[in-house]
């Protein structure tokens, strides 16, 4: 038997064999992926981790595999965690066919190629055109579609299907290839040890055994509430984190949008054909204030903008045209030179030749700043210079921030409340009826009809109406209760009705005894009397009392009526004589102690070994009733406690009747006179114990006696 120890020990090894599993899973899609970005490969690469996870270890390693780490891609690119019920779901499949031995025939690798290729190319195809609009993107296969889409196939969504399904159907090739190779190498031994479901089954009657208490320590409310918290978590921090980057994408679409209209307001205000004069002579030429009044109004007309400035690009750097004042920085004069900065490196040329050029975002010289540069061009359509509105950064981020305080108060606030109403729900739907119906159970009774009623009627008043499972569990136990109930009273009433017949059976066949001894007269039950008296007073004196169980009184009482069933074969000759027996004739009376017990033996042989208690008492009676506590009895000179209880008791019964019963070949004794012989035989005949409570109750004894006189006169 494994010892408690040594199961945590195999438990926990278990766990991290489980744990490395995932690990290992998460580790080969994120590697896949990398490698597959750095070699400029058309595939994606990034579900090998999550089909080996599957294939090794189960369900469970290969979803929490494929969960995570579309989450972990999601920090970097928010858009994966949207493909993260794709990656399960080849996870499940991928488990499915492990258990199948799909990746061990070729025909089912094929097969699990195309299911793999519809679920991430097909499936996946249909979510991407739904997230994020009808065109061909800028993913991996948007290339491949735009020429299927060039060369006939004249419609976007099939030919971004199309695109998607050819570069999938390669990259499960390169999966499934890898998972199968590792299976194929793989020991087995190492495999059984990774199969999560293969060491579940083993574990599971030992992980919930009834005395694994470090198991079963926790009650099913906080495995409710723990499952409750931790899918509102889940949920909530992925609601969260999607929201955080929508609200990110928003707020910077938003000012592109600000950003690139103010700069073309901006440049709609500037005469191209005067920038040199501008330059040359600041505030002093033509319309110049009247410009830079208007950049002013353009500046301050949202709190987001940090700036508005005039450049002209050239070789040696930026010709300041305008530089409006800041509360924070002075404007450079007129004319003045600027570095460029590093962020704009990559469009200098582009600047150079006056052409447009994409937002950029930098944090050098001024800060963190988003910059929108719009050209103004001469009436030549020179470009003459650049319009630029530098949008303040870290003003997103404070707004972002305060989305976030308040996306996650409301978090905790819907956290909180489904929490609470989780668990009420789970409490008064689940856990209290489940736990009424266990309590009725437990103390349901069964040792009395009356009892029994009673906690019929204490489970009928629980009234569980959930409308669900736990109404059918209730209505069903109830019903089986009901049912074990009435097979109970049924079966307590023909218990009864045996056990009647059994004792009228007893009955009649000492009654075949007695008719066949005329001298024996009421014996038999005068004995059973006066056994039933012996054992009563051996009780209350505490006498053996620890074997005086009322069933045991019970049998005694029942069978002694047998114990000289054994006289049925003595001769009538014998059994009837008047005089007294020979030597030969007393040695053939003494069989009918072992001819007795052999009958009932033969007796117990025909009923199961549950039934036969009261005969095996009865052939201990009739077997060893003529037995002497000095051990000078018959049939085998047994002494002490070596004879059965029960014969101890029924030699004492057995004898003092038959002192005080008329026999064919003597009178009856007086009352006090069998005492006497009683008494005198206390420690030699008879178990001075028992003899001594025999004796304490002889006023209970007199009346029996006295009635039976009466009865006969």
């Amino acid at each position: 038997m494994v010892t408690d120890t040594a199961f945590k020990r195999s438990a926990w090894k278990k766990a991290g064999i489980a744990l490395l599993t995932f690990l290992l899973g998460v580790a080969l899609d994120l590697l896949g992926a990398r490698l597959a970005s750095a070699l400029r490969l058309p595939l994606f690469l990034d579900t090998v981790g999550t089909m080996l996870a599957a294939a090794l270890g189960g369900y469970i390693p290969g979803i929490f595999v494929g969960f995570f780490n579309n989450m972990l891609n999601g920090i970097t690119d928010y858009t994966s965690t949207y493909y993260g019920a794709i990656s399960m779901l080849i996870a499940v499949t991928a488990a499915w066919f492990s258990q199948k031995n799909f990746f061990k025939k070729l025909p089912k690798l094929i097969l699990a190629v195309l299911v793999f290729a519809c679920i991430g190319g097909g499936l996946g195809s249909v979510l991407t055109w739904f997230l994020f609009g009808h065109g061909f993107g800028t993913g991996i296969s948007a290339p491949l579609a735009k020429q299927i889409y060039q060369n006939g196939l004249n419609n976007v969504f099939l030919a971004q299907f199309s695109a998607d399904m050819l570069i999938d159907l390669m990259d499960k090739l390169i999966c499934v290839a890898i998972v199968a190779l590792t299976l194929r190498l793989l020991p087995q031994r190492v495999y059984d040890e990774l199969n999560f479901f293969h060491w579940r089954s083993e574990a599971k009657s030992r992980l919930f055994a009834k005395d694994n208490k470090a198991f079963r320590s926790v009650s099913l409310g906080s495995k409710i509430m723990a499952l409750i918290a931790i899918a509102v978590f889940i949920i909530s921090v992925g609601v969260t984190f999607i929201s955080f980057h929508q609200f990110h994408d928003a707020a910077l679409e938003n000012q592109y949008v600000v950003g690139e209209s103010i700069s073309r307001v901006a440049a709609s205000f500037i005469d191209g054909e005067r920038v040199p004069d501008y330059i040359k002579n600041g505030d002093k030429a033509e319309g110049y204030l009247e410009t830079k009044g208007h950049l002013y109004s353009i500046m301050r007309s949202s709190p987001d903008i940090a700036y508005v400035y005039v450049y002209k690009i050239k070789e040696d750097g930026c010709y300041v045209v305008f530089d409006l004042d800041t509360d924070d920085l002075p404007g450079e004069p007129p004319g003045a030179v600027i570095d460029f900065d590093s962020a704009f490196d990559e469009y200098l040329d582009d600047l150079l030749e006056g052409r447009e050029i994409p937002p950029v975002i930098s944090d050098e010289t001024y800060g963190w700043l988003l910059t929108f540069y719009q050209p103004v061009y001469d009436d030549a359509g020179v470009c003459q210079c650049y319009a630029a509105v530098d949008i303040s950064m870290p003003r997103i981020i404070a707004n972002e921030q305060v989305f976030m305080a308040r996306t996650i108060a409301l978090f905790f606030s819907f956290f909180i409340m489904l929490l609470v109403c989780g668990v009420f729900l789970a409490r008064h739907r689940i856990v209290n009826p489940i736990n009424d119906i266990a309590k009725a159970a437990r103390a349901f009774a069964y040792n009395s009809e009356a009892a029994r009623e009673g906690s019929l009627e204490r489970l009928r008043r629980l009234e569980i109406n959930t409308g669900d499972e736990i109404e059918n569990l209730y209505d069903s136990f109830l019903k089986t209760t009901e049912d074990t109930v009435r097979y109970i009273t049924e079966a307590q009433e023909k218990n009864e009705k045996i056990a009647k017949l059994q004792n009228g059976l007893i009955m009649v066949l000492a009654d075949v005894v007695e008719s066949r001894d005329k001298c024996t007269g009421d014996h038999i039950k005068n004995t059973a009397s006066y056994a039933r008296i012996i054992m009563e007073q051996m009780k209350k004196e505490g006498v053996y009392a620890d074997r005086l169980t009322e069933e045991y009184m019970q049998d005694v009482e029942q069978s002694a009526p047998l114990h000289d069933v054994g006289k049925i074969q003595v001769p009538d000759a014998i059994l009837n004589k008047p005089g007294k027996l020979t030597e030969e004739e007393f040695a053939l009376m003494k069989t009918h102690t072992v001819l007795g017990s052999e009958i009932i033996q033969h007796a117990i042989k025909t009923v199961s070994k549950d039934e036969s208690g009261y005969l095996k008492e009865a052939e201990n009676l009739a077997h060893f009733h003529h037995e002497r506590w000095d051990g000078k009895g018959y049939p085998k000179g047994l002494a002490g406690e070596d004879i059965p209880l029960s014969a101890r008791i029924m030699a004492i019964a057995d004898v003092f009747d038959a002192l005080v019963s008329k026999r064919s070949y003597k009178d009856e004794f007086p009352f006090d006179m069998a005492i006497g012989i009683i008494r005198e035989g206390v420690g030699t005949q008879f178990d001075p114990r028992i003899a001594t409570a025999f004796l304490d109750v002889q006023e209970e004894v007199r009346k029996i006696v006295e009635s039976h006189r009466e009865h006969d006169a």
